[in-house]
């Protein structure tokens, strides 16, 4: 009994199975002709079904228009941040050029500054006195009270002791020491360096000294009652024929009982090309000592250490 019912239980079960797998073939094929059906009017009557289009068009359009912005935006976003990244780094590299810019233009402000001062200088041989030599002050004594200047010509230049060392603005200082292929100069700043001058327009003289801290104090020969005022040019006298008349040496900044403090006109910190100049004259040293001269002590450290001696 037991047996018989299970295979009806089988039986059952087979039988709507069956039923099932036919039904879901009728559906597969009723479904490829409503498919086929359909696909040949829209071949013959395109527009058969443009209202139906239209209305899952209509239906899909909020959640189209809503999937179009997100992509605008989203590719709006995108395009802004690349943007930004963008601008960064043209404003990096736009800094980085205007920072050459800026470094060609003081190259070429310093070129031209340079070009000046040759010019300046070669300015100077077209005068009546023509420089023994034009070289570059290579260095100087900052650190040092003395004021002495290094200078990148020697006796190979024809470059002598006691020579005047002057620039396009004004007097330097004068030769001291001369080796082969250098020399040193003792700046008017320096507190052992007496220059003989006058104030430009008259003939007021005075004494040019240096006091070791980049000005000179203006002693006046004529005690009295002091006829200089602020503003006033000191330029060489020409006196002990050491430096030639007329060379602009300082600009008076503040009077004094016996004369006034000075600043000089040419600057050697400010100084790269200098001209040395033969000596005025030569020949009126040799009789009498110049003020410098006897500021030293003896002529024979202007002239170089050893005083040669005279032909026969």
């Amino acid at each position: 009994m037991a047996l018989s019912g299970s295979k009806q239980r089988i039986s059952g079960h087979s039988k709507k199975a069956q039923y099932g797998a036919f039904t879901g073939y009728v559906l597969v094929v009723l479904a490829i002709l409503l498919g086929i059906a359909l696909l040949t009017v829209s071949l013959v009557q395109p527009t058969t079904f443009s209202g139906l289009r239209g209305l899952f068009s209509d239906a899909t359009q909020p959640v189209s228009r809503a999937n179009a912005a997100g992509r605008s935006g989203g590719r709006g976003f995108i395009d802004s941040v690349q943007g930004f990244l963008e601008a960064g780094q043209q404003n990096a590299d736009l800094k980085k050029e205007v920072e050459i810019a800026r470094i060609r233009l003081a190259e070429a402000k310093a070129v031209e500054e340079e070009n000046r001062r040759l010019k300046a200088l070669l300015g100077l041989q077209t005068t009546d006195v023509k420089p023994v030599a034009v070289a570059r002050l290579v260095g100087s004594s900052s650190s040092s009270t003395r004021r002495f200047a290094y200078l990148g010509a020697g006796r190979s230049s024809g470059v002598k002791p006691g020579m005047p060392v002057r620039s396009e603005r004004g007097i330097v200082g004068r030769v001291l020491e001369a080796s082969r292929s250098s020399a040193r100069v003792l700046l008017i700043t320096d507190s052992e360096s007496v220059l003989p001058v006058r104030r430009a327009g008259d003939n007021t003289v005075a004494f040019a000294e240096g006091r070791g801290d980049g000005l000179i104090n203006i002693r006046l020969i004529n005690l009295g009652i002091n006829p200089l005022k602020r503003g006033d040019v000191f330029v060489t006298s020409g006196a002990g024929g050491l430096y030639r008349p007329g060379i602009a040496v300082a600009i008076v900044t503040r009077l004094t009982d016996d004369g006034a403090v000075a600043r000089i006109i040419s600057n050697p910190a400010a100084t790269d090309f200098v001209a040395v100049e033969p000596l005025w004259q030569p020949d009126a040293r040799r009789g009498a000592a110049t003020p410098i001269e006897e500021s030293l002590g003896t002529n024979d450290t202007v002239d170089g250490g050893a005083q040669e001696p005279e032909a026969q």
